[in-house]
């Protein structure tokens, strides 16, 4: 089926199970989402999909549809809602003004601690933000901790100080965080990560910005000569599924998902830790010149750059905002 006439077709009342007299026939998940498939988070969706299987004795088939397979990463939210497909991932930040809650976490040096961060999933942060997420007609399944530690790229030169920003064209993540870029002269265009190398190959933007990791499966060693690691953001990934879908499962099954999905949050952790700890070898192998941030660049840079993203968040998010930071706080 193709993808565009997919997403223009809803499931039935009960989507993904069996009709009257197939009672055997698996309930069908289909999980869209936009890594590629080395992405540690796609490995670890695609370990979940097997669990779940295991664990509901096949009565549950979860199809995993990686690098915009299935939608595009703009069109999971709606696909999802609407009941087009039964699931979707997503970064926290491209929730951008629908949900700017979500940002809290990618908020510039707020939030990258990792004693921290693996106490997330189940923590009271986590569930003011299940919360609004049920508000928009979906229902979240698991967090998935994607990166503490980001990597800005350029092939002119090292982005070291606050100042190397200035005039730059760099990728941006959405119009809240893109404040910070702002505040140092760069000038930011958000986009989903699959789109970040062919425009930095184009020309189309000077510098990139991704997570450590992603520099790796996205293979920026190949267009781009520079890198600076920084602990910039806390990026948190979710898979979240249309609630009337899950609904119409049987108990067991949704106790087998559910089940799954605690194992792939806990996985994640060590996962994502060691994806990222071999990152940066695997990019100097490679070619690229990398510079890990000292304290004191990382201060002058938080300096800078979180003040006009906080101001921006909280003028965003009025009523939950302050609540979702206080609550990260408290990790």
């Amino acid at each position: 089926m193709r993808r565009r006439t997919l997403l223009a077709t809803p499931f039935l009342a009960a989507p993904g199970l069996a009709a009257p007299g197939l009672a055997q026939a698996a309930a069908v998940m289909r999980l869209s989402h936009q890594f590629p498939p080395s992405h540690h988070n796609a490995r670890v969706m695609a370990s979940f999909a097997e669990d779940v299987k295991a664990r509901s004795n096949g009565s549950v088939d979860v199809q995993v549809f990686p690098a915009e397979q299935l939608a595009r990463a703009a069109e999971n939210f709606p696909g999802v809602a609407r009941g087009a497909f039964e699931a979707a991932c997503a970064v926290n930040f491209q929730w951008g003004t629908t949900l700017p809650e979500m940002n809290a976490p990618t908020i510039p040096y707020l939030f990258s601690d990792i004693a921290r961060i693996r106490k997330f999933p189940g923590s009271e942060a986590a569930r003011q933000l299940e919360a609004l997420l049920q508000r928009r007609a979906v229902q979240n399944l698991m967090w998935l901790y994607t990166s503490r530690q980001a990597i800005f790229t350029s092939n002119r030169k090292l982005l070291v100080n606050t100042g190397d920003f200035q005039g730059l064209k760099v990728r941006g993540l959405n119009p809240l965080t893109d404040n910070a870029l702002s505040a140092v002269g760069a000038a930011p265009s958000s986009m989903p990560g699959p789109e970040v190398p062919q425009a930095l190959q184009s020309g189309v933007l000077d510098a990139g910005l991704t997570d450590l990791s992603a520099a790796v499966s996205r293979r920026f060693y190949e267009f781009q000569k520079y890198g600076t690691v920084t602990p910039f953001f806390c990026v948190i990934s979710h898979v979240y599924v249309n609630p009337r879908w899950f609904a119409g499962l049987r108990a067991e099954q949704r106790t087998a998902i559910e089940a799954a999905a605690r194992k792939a949050e806990q996985d994640q952790m060590g996962v994502t830790e060691a994806t990222a700890a071999a990152a940066v070898t695997e990019l100097r192998a490679k070619g690229m010149t990398v510079h890990e941030q000292t304290p004191a660049e990382a201060a002058e840079w938080s300096a800078k750059m979180q003040p006009p993203v906080l101001a921006a968040f909280l003028r965003l998010a009025p009523e939950n905002g302050q609540k979702v930071i206080d609550a990260l706080g408290l990790l």
